[in-house]
């Protein structure tokens, strides 16, 4: 399996070869990452042959989705045995299971296969751990499984302690956790089960409850952007428990954004070891609600969606550029101090994938009303994803990172 490296004089990084758990893989490659400037979407993936066209260059967030039955999907939903109902498909009644089956591929390369044993040799005596929402809990679902195959039942095991998930490998000293912190500061949604609020009151200047939980991990994976699509919101000021505490009700969700944000930065410019601790930001995982943006009927949604979309370079209404644009701002400020956050825009890719979403094939923590049932369309789920599924190739992505990119 390649290692990786820094090409002396270059700063760019490169491949080495060594070898893994007992056994010799030998390759000749040279692959190298840089980064675009201005408004770029990711990492640029050189490769020494250019055997897919003449570009010396290539972006693994622009590409399209080909269908391969073959070598896809990366696991199986019923072999995953930490995989949550919300996601299971499946198990829930969906028949149809072309959404399993198709590969991103990237426009002038390939996007590197995912090998279990060598990430989890990479992560041996580490702690990767993704933060965020139920979207983030997704991905990290889908990391456990594209892992947990290659590790045996009595070496591995799955804890959950508040907002705290741990999924350890006992032999390679390493855990791969997801902490629930949907807006990155404290708020009144903070609770992993019962965080469903009319009225989401946040403590925007307030993260360190949360972020003392995740200051010693070697890897860090966050996502923000679903729960800030609420029009107002209430800023607090003082403890929840403060009878002199100041709160208000704003409707500037963009303003709101921009302050947790800040929060966000401050904290790790001051807690984070730019040394030691990799930091990543998912980009905004877009939603299938209406499907006018795809040229179906008004009314419609991703219930009984069965293909990707097909026009290339394709945005739905669900894709708030403001938002992404607020997040993008902050990461450059950090970089501005000294600290390398990469960004993962997964965002397009992901709106392709307009069948791909559980619909009405998931557990439904409240039973559908009869209403609901004469019209599924009504409670489909058209936010998060099936798995296997488009979180794989989230992970497929940050494991290109994890493996090849040292800085």
């Amino acid at each position: 399996m390649a290692g990786s490296g820094i090409v002396p004089g270059t700063g760019r990084i490169g491949l080495r070869l060594h070898s893994l758990a007992g056994f010799l893989l030998t390759a000749l490659v040279i692959t190298t990452f840089y980064y675009l400037s201005g408004d770029s979407t990711g990492p640029i993936l050189e490769d020494e042959t250019k055997s897919k066209n003449s570009s010396p260059s290539c972006n693994l967030f622009s590409g399209k989705w080909v269908y391969d039955n073959k070598s896809y999907p990366l696991y199986k939903e019923g072999e995953c045995s930490f995989m949550a109902d919300d996601f299971a498909c499946e198990k829930f009644g969906r028949k149809e299971f072309k959404y399993q089956h198709w590969r991103w591929q990237p426009h002038d390369c390939d996007l590197p296969r995912f090998n279990a044993t060598a990430l989890l040799n990479r992560l041996r005596g580490k702690r990767l751990v993704f933060v965020g929402d139920s979207l983030n809990k997704n991905q990290w679902i889908s990391m456990v499984c594209l892992l947990e195959s290659s590790i045996p039942p009595s070496l591995k095991s799955n804890t959950w302690k508040g907002s705290l998930i741990t999924f350890e490998a006992f032999e390679y000293n390493a855990t791969i956790d997801f902490y629930w912190e949907p807006l990155l500061v404290e708020s009144n949604c903070d609770d992993p089960v019962s965080h469903h609020v009319l009225d989401r009151i946040v403590r925007i200047e307030a993260i360190e409850k949360h972020a003392r939980h995740w200051t010693d991990a070697d890897i860090l994976v966050f996502d923000s952007f679903m729960w800030w699509l609420q029009p107002e919101m209430t800023l607090l000021w003082g403890s929840f428990e403060s009878s002199d505490a100041i709160y208000k009700k704003v409707g500037k969700r963009l303003r709101v954004y921009e302050m947790a944000l800040r929060t966000w930065s401050d904290w790790l410019d001051i807690h984070i070891n730019r040394t030691n601790t990799k930091l990543f930001f998912m980009s905004l995982s877009p939603y299938h609600k209406m499907a006018e943006d795809w040229g179906s009927s008004s009314g419609q949604n991703c219930y009984n969606e069965t293909e990707p979309i097909s026009e290339e370079g394709y945005r739905g209404s669900s894709t708030d550029r403001g938002m992404m644009n607020m997040a993008e701002a902050a990461i450059r400020e950090l970089e501005g101090r000294g600290l390398k956050v990469q960004y993962l825009n997964i965002t397009q890719l992901s709106d392709y994938r307009k069948d791909a979403h559980p619909s009405i094939y998931r557990r439904h923590w409240e039973a559908p009303s009869k209403k609901q049932l004469a019209d599924p369309r009504s409670y489909s789920d058209c936010v998060h994803w099936c798995l296997p599924g488009v979180p794989d190739v989230w992970n497929q992505i940050l494991y290109a990172y994890v493996m090849f990119d040292t800085r």
